[in-house]
């Protein structure tokens, strides 16, 4: 749970959905179960998600680029469990970087001074976090223990976040239907409309 100086979560907007990913190879051989996945999904629905996936899929970069893709387009927060660390097969950071528009650091850097509370080794963890269209992308360890963490650190700032990449901007806005179904105003930035 954050601690007070970081304050209590907010609750994200009722139309929100998440999806958890999982990569391990183990687990997606059936030979792990995925208690981070599990936990991880768990404590989203805390967070007031009404709506939350979970896959697990193998450390295959292609595999998680376009599992990432698919759930971006469904989906206002990704939540990624597994495959941040420093062994070749290790390669969630590189398919989410390839992946995302541009990297939201300070939630990485969140997430890596609350594990150096908890353990110098938090350092080696090489998860990032960014924006893919209108969803919010985010590393967590694969350690169950780490995974909550991490989470922790920056639930306080989840549903702002949601929020602010629904919309609307300072631009002219249509609606568009968010899964399950509601409407809500997607911005058209009048610069890429002008082809600037």
């Amino acid at each position: 749970m954050p601690d007070k100086a970081r304050g209590a979560p907010v609750p994200v907007p009722d139309w929100a959905s998440a999806f958890v990913l999982t990569a391990s190879d183990r687990s997606a051989a059936g030979d792990r179960p995925d208690t981070a996945g599990r936990q991880v999904a768990d404590r989203l629905h805390v967070l007031g998600f009404g709506r939350v996936e979970v896959r697990i899929v193998p450390d295959d970069r292609p595999i998680i680029e376009m599992a990432l893709r698919d759930a971006a387009a469904e989906h206002a927060l990704i939540v990624t469990t597994g495959g941040t660390g420093l062994t070749p097969r290790d390669v969630t950071p590189q398919a989410t970087r390839a992946v995302i528009d541009h990297e939201v650091p300070g939630l990485a850097e969140a997430m890596r001074a609350e594990g150096r509370r908890h353990t110098p080794m938090a350092d080696l963890s090489r998860g990032i976090a960014g924006v893919v269209g209108r969803s919010l992308v985010v590393n967590l360890p694969g350690s169950p223990r780490a995974a909550l963490e991490s989470l922790a650190a920056i639930e306080t700032v989840l549903a702002h976040a949601i929020e602010t990449l629904a919309g609307p901007y300072d631009h002219d806005t249509r609606p568009i239907r968010r899964a399950g179904g509601d409407t809500h105003d997607d911005p058209v930035d009048r610069d890429l409309e002008a082809g600037h």
